[in-house]
């Protein structure tokens, strides 16, 4: 299978060009930052928003499209227009922020999208994602290519540039407590990124993705759950600092990564997408080790 991935050298991505290089003839579109020739990917440098630079997709097939780097209303439209032959399918990598806010209810990849635009990079962020969805819809229409939508909640593991992990694997490997709000109310999903890689490469050219969407979400934890996989995990080295959720909510100084309150969780329904490939999610404890063994590589000071 020819495929073209759009970004593909930054976590997500990165991790999903490594699993689709060795058994398919992959293409990355990107600006150059990273190569990933050495997973046997070809590698294209352009801006995605530079129309003369896109003019190198010009006269390529591909049989499918995975758009980890969509952003802004009109990148979408701006890939396709350049291949000279249409994919048989276009993944766009959404998120699950795009669904209508506060139903109470878990979130199932039928429900409403957001119809408001809230303020700040955030709003800003998931409005742009909910026109790209729709201008998905629309290009593909009109040129007899079919939508896939992947809708992540919390993805985790090496390679991610969110602070989020990371940031208590540098805590940990400097010998820092590690702030474990008690009793939080907040609640999120967190997926394995391999996980997340593998199940996006079993949809890609699968017919019976076509035109769907899917979650990708996990288990529902709280802070406390998640740090004391992370402790289990790493050993020794982490020391967690328990205090109540609402002193950590007071702290301006606390790191605090996660939904921390019911006002800021979402539940969503990530059953389909296990159901429809027949994969598993990797138990959370077990992804936690992987993360921290490929973080501390980083932050461990070295050893005499």
């Amino acid at each position: 299978m020819k495929i073209l991935v759009i970004g593909g050298s930054y976590f997500f991505g990165r991790v999903y060009t490594m699993l689709a290089a060795g058994k398919n003839e992959v293409t990355v579109l990107n600006r150059g930052t990273w190569s990933m020739a050495e997973f046997g990917a070809e590698c294209l440098s352009a801006d995605r928003r530079d129309d003369e630079a896109l003019t190198v997709l010009e006269g390529r097939r591909f049989d499918a499209v995975v758009d980890f780097c969509a952003y802004r209303q009109g990148d979408v439209e701006r890939i396709l227009a350049h291949l000279t032959a249409a994919p048989d399918q276009y993944i766009l990598i959404s998120t699950a922020d795009v669904y209508r806010k506060w139903t109470g209810k878990p979130l199932a990849e039928d429900a409403p999208l957001e119809e408001r635009r809230f303020g700040g990079e955030t709003g800003e962020y998931i409005w742009q994602k909910i026109l790209l969805e729709k201008e998905l819809e629309v290009c593909c229409a009109a040129a007899g290519t079919a939508p896939t939508r992947i809708r992540p909640a919390i993805l985790y593991g090496p390679f991610n540039y969110a602070p989020r992990e990371s940031e208590y694997v540098r805590l940990a490997c400097a010998g820092q407590e590690i702030l474990c709000p008690v009793g939080a109310a907040g609640r999120f999903q967190p997926v394995y990124v391999k996980d997340a890689a593998a199940m996006t490469l079993a949809l890609t050219g699968r017919r019976e993705a076509y035109g769907q969407a899917y979650n990708l979400a996990g288990e529902a934890v709280d802070y406390e759950a998640f740090l004391e996989a992370f402790r289990r995990a790493a050993g020794e080295r982490v020391r967690l600092r328990r205090v109540p959720a609402g002193e950590a909510a007071a702290d301006p100084t606390a790191f605090l990564p996660f939904p921390l309150t019911v006002e800021e969780t979402e539940y969503y329904d990530g059953s389909r997408i296990l159901r429809e490939t027949g994969l598993s999610r990797t138990p959370l404890e077990a992804g936690l080790k992987k993360t921290w063994n490929a973080f501390r590589r980083i932050y461990e000071e070295p050893r005499a």
